[in-house]
């Protein structure tokens, strides 16, 4: 549920504080995933801390509006299960092995091994 546009959005006084006594250049902690972006925010780098760690946030004009908990998540998605995930995952390293292979056979022929990154 969103707050009453009555109330208007909710911004940490303390942060606004730290924002104009540190500057753009020092990043920036804070708890307070509740406060809404604001434009005044645009460029400062915010350590929100997601409940083990401060995440960086680099604030940009398209947050404006936004909580800053959002783009700091709570959860590590690892993967779904099942045998059909496992298929792929296997299929994956398979198509790694051979590309592994491939660059040995090449380097023993004397020939460069080229790095597609």
């Amino acid at each position: 549920m969103s707050r009453s546009l009555k109330k208007g959005p909710h911004i940490d006084e303390r942060l606004l504080e730290k924002m104009k006594k540190l500057g753009q250049s020092v990043t920036i902690k804070t708890w307070s995933r509740d406060c809404t972006v604001i434009p005044e925010m645009v460029g400062f780098t915010f350590g929100v801390y997601n409940g083990k760690q401060h995440l960086a946030v680099k604030v940009a004009e398209d947050m404006v509006g936004h909580k800053l908990g959002e783009f700091s998540p709570t959860t590590k998605f690892i993967r779904h299960g099942g045998k059909m995930q496992k298929d792929i995952e296997k299929g994956e390293e398979l198509k790694e092995g051979a590309k592994v292979e491939a660059a040995a056979a090449e380097a023993k022929k004397g020939a460069p091994v080229k790095d597609k990154k």
